[in-house]
């Protein structure tokens, strides 16, 4: 099952890069966050300035490194906002939010993973959409007690080798994003 869904995702990866469309110009970062906020009826947090000034450092310092690491730095933007110490319980509605998050984002992104775990009230979304050169990824995760959304740009040859472990993609993103190397 893992290595055919595997197949499945670099297969729909190659579509995309053939494909010639252009990023939307709405802000649907933000709408997925309003999204959250509104349906749990949480408030996100920022990253405090320093802390995005350490991010900056520890991109230029990724792209010295080389490797995998330069990889992802080269990036470019990203945008994160986290949600800590909330009570994320949708009170069985976990499929009410993934239809509205599938309708928040509309048809400028083509999801490559979802999963639910309604018992645990895990969920994990990744989305993508064609930005030119680059893909936009987005990424939503939502545990017990805390969330982020994440949404990067990202080459062509950095989301396929993502793409390799699919399981492990929202992850990657979100822990680069989010890395603090002080």
């Amino acid at each position: 099952m893992k290595k055919n869904l595997t197949i499945a995702v670099i297969l729909f990866t190659t579509a995309l890069v053939s494909m010639s469309s252009v990023a939307a110009k709405g802000d649907d970062f933000g709408a997925v966050v309003k999204l959250i906020e509104q349906f749990y009826h949480v408030k996100h947090q920022s990253i405090p300035l320093l802390a995005r000034a350490g991010m900056k450092a520890a991109t230029t310092a990724a792209r010295i490194k080389g490797g995998e690491y330069k990889r992802l730095a080269e990036a470019g933007s990203a945008r994160v906002v986290f949600f800590e110490d909330q009570d994320f319980n949708s009170h069985g509605g976990i499929a009410g939010f993934k239809a509205s998050l599938n309708s928040a984002v509309g048809d400028n992104w083509s999801p490559i993973i979802q999963t639910l775990s309604p018992k645990e009230e895990d969920q994990t979304y990744i989305f993508v959409r064609n930005a030119g050169e680059k893909f936009n990824v987005l990424v939503v995760t939502i545990e017990r007690r805390e969330a982020t959304v994440v949404q990067v740009n990202l080459k062509p040859d950095t989301l396929a080798m993502l793409l390799r472990n699919p399981d492990e993609m929202g992850k990657t993103i979100t822990d680069d994003a989010t890395r603090d190397d002080n």
